[in-house]
């Protein structure tokens, strides 16, 4: 249904009401039409205009979404909430200096306002400069004291800052996030890193699947404290995981309810073992399976001479800022090219399909769907010459491995990876490539061509793999 065939409805006419109760459901697409249906009968309603502006920003029509709200501004230049909806849309579409004025202009209108501090600390992340963010994030904690929004906010910028000790405390907040897993509840207590001699410990993810391959390496530490881990996971990381010490069962989630003394959420290991920088444990012992799939060993058997490639351009689809981190698998396609070099997709999920679209798939051998858990991608890794991929959980089972992994990052990467160093201190093997600026893809994949020209030579020489810090 348009937006005129609403007015022209049995039922009358919308309402902000009704329209604000839609975009609270998170049906955007509905709250949409009903703004369109105020504009058509007034195009000078203000609320209606920034209100559209940040329900197409929820749909990802960015471009629209800034200009509903340029409209709003020229209706009313001095509402703070005009220039708040302005300048969030302009960070979308990277426009980082116009996203700052925005929020500047709409800060001295109203330097108490509370969305502006948050919205503004966004901006600021989104644009490279997480330490003025945290200034702008705990004003609006100040403002608003113990927002769950804001504490989760401040704690993975403490942690992309490097501020571990104030970052893990805070991380504890994530259970308070609607778009997270909640809590577990358990008769027995949760474990806070008391004595484990003799004990029996549930550990269970809670994120995604990097997470609980980054996370495993405190289980050998747990061991080493003399008790004994049962592991809910997923069943495609339970094979990986057979030789990590300390665990004696694994189940999927949901499956164990009694039987331990302690359970713990695997995120919060890294901060009951006081993680620094210094001292992050090495990665756990991984299962690699020696049964490749018959289609997958057949087409490693391809060109034995060549520069072996792993490649992968999209991380899970449902995760909310993949649009930023995945790149089109036809950006891949020059790395092709390169003479002595032979591609292969990791990709797994809807993604799979790109290969297709793009005409790749002589250029690019896909094994990816042919993998059913990650021993079998474990021992692809360790059979290929480097892994060439967009941040998701191949790199960190590639780093875990210690196998050579480039990790092609956007310009606000996951916290794990800091600030504007090029190699990553929970992996040794991996080298991380940043944007130089928000989106610039180009500049990322020009400098990789580059260097795996370069990577050809030194395996020519004989000294590829280089040594890991």
């Amino acid at each position: 249904m348009t937006a005129s065939d609403i007015i022209r409805s049995p039922e009358g006419l919308a309402t902000h009401e009704q329209a604000l109760a839609l975009f609270n459901r998170q049906k955007y697409a509905e709250a949409a039409k009903i703004y369109q249906v105020l504009l058509l009968l007034n195009l000078n309603d203000v609320i209606s205009w920034g209100n559209l502006s940040s329900t197409l920003r929820m749909l990802k029509h960015f471009d629209a979404a800034l200009i509903c709200a340029k409209r709003a501004i020229e209706l009313s230049p001095q509402y703070p909430v005009c220039l708040n909806n302005y300048g969030t849309a302009l960070s979308e579409l990277n426009k980082t200096t116009e996203s700052f004025e925005a929020f500047e202009a709409a800060l001295r209108l109203q330097s108490d306002n509370f969305i502006l501090h948050r919205n503004y600390a966004m901006a600021l992340i989104n644009g490279g400069y997480p330490q003025e963010a945290l200034l702008h994030l705990n004003l609006a904690d100040t403002i608003k004291p113990k927002d769950n929004g804001i504490l989760w906010d401040i704690a993975l910028t403490q942690l992309q800052l490097g501020d571990f000790k104030n970052g893990w405390k805070s991380f504890e907040i994530r259970f308070k996030q609607p778009s997270l897993d909640k809590e577990r509840c358990y008769k027995m207590p949760r474990w806070q890193g008391e004595d484990i001699h003799g004990k029996i410990l549930l550990i269970y993810e809670e994120q995604g699947l990097g997470d609980t391959i980054l996370c495993s390496r405190y289980i050998p530490l747990i061991q080493a404290r003399g008790g004994s881990v049962i592991l809910e996971c997923k069943t495609t990381l339970q094979k990986l995981f057979s030789k990590i010490p300390g665990i004696t069962r694994m189940a999927e989630a949901g499956q164990i309810t009694d039987g331990f003394d302690y359970h713990v959420p695997i995120m919060s290991l890294p901060g009951i073992f006081a993680t620094d920088l210094s001292s992050i444990p090495p990665a756990a012992p991984l299962y690699i399976t020696t049964a490749l799939p018959p289609h997958v060993s057949h087409l490693l058997g391809f060109r034995q001479e060549s520069f072996k490639v792993g490649i992968v351009w999209s991380g899970n689809v449902a995760f909310p800022d993949n649009r930023k981190r995945a790149v089109d698998v036809s950006r891949f396609l020059p790395l092709a090219a390169i003479p002595g070099v032979q591609l292969y997709s990791l990709q797994k999920g809807p993604q799979e399909n790109d290969l297709v679209a793009c005409g790749g798939e002589s250029l690019i051998l896909p094994l990816g769907s042919n993998l059913n858990d990650f021993s079998e991608t474990a021992a692809v890794l360790k059979q290929l010459d480097l892994i060439i991929m967009t941040d998701s959980s191949v790199a960190h089972l590639a780093g875990s491995l210690d196998v050579p992994v480039w990790n092609l990052l956007s310009y606000c990467p996951y916290w794990l990876y800091g600030l504007k160093r090029d190699d990553c201190p929970w992996y040794p093997s991996m080298r991380l490539f940043r944007q130089p600026t928000p989106s610039d893809w180009d500049s990322i994949f020009e400098e990789v061509v580059k260097e795996l020209t370069n990577a050809i030579v030194l395996k020519k020489s004989g000294v590829w793999p280089l040594p890991s810090p």
